[in-house]
């Protein structure tokens, strides 16, 4: 099983500590965990999870940073890019490459948990 750390979601953004805060980092991977329960209907546990699970907490919570560098929003898969601060932000990597990895993830969970119910 997979644990899931705040320097694991920065890493995807090439952030540091002082772009975001571990208590932040902390909240937002709560959040994608609750959202990733709420989309396949079980718990999930960020510090013992699957590598898919991992995956998909880790890259929404990035998404979540990416939302908050930015002044934009997030709740549950939905999504606004504010305002770019170009120097935290050049390492990013495409908005649209994570979310597509994110729904190609979900997609796969969910067709793990139907054939096991």
């Amino acid at each position: 099983m997979a644990s899931l750390s705040v320097n694991d979601v920065r890493d995807v953004i090439n952030i540091t500590a002082a772009d975001i805060p571990d208590a932040i980092i902390l909240k937002m991977i709560k959040r994608a965990e609750v959202t990733l329960e709420l989309e396949l209907g079980r718990e999930i546990d960020y510090q013992d999870c699957s590598d898919a699970e991992k995956e998909f907490i880790t890259i929404l919570a990035a998404i979540y940073a990416i939302c908050y560098l930015t002044g934009g929003y997030a709740v549950g898969l939905s999504f606004k890019v504010g305002d770019q601060n170009i120097s935290v932000l050049q390492n990013i990597p495409p908005l649209d490459v994570l979310r597509a990895e994110l729904d190609r993830i979900l997609e796969r969970l969910r067709e793990i948990y139907v054939r096991s119910v």
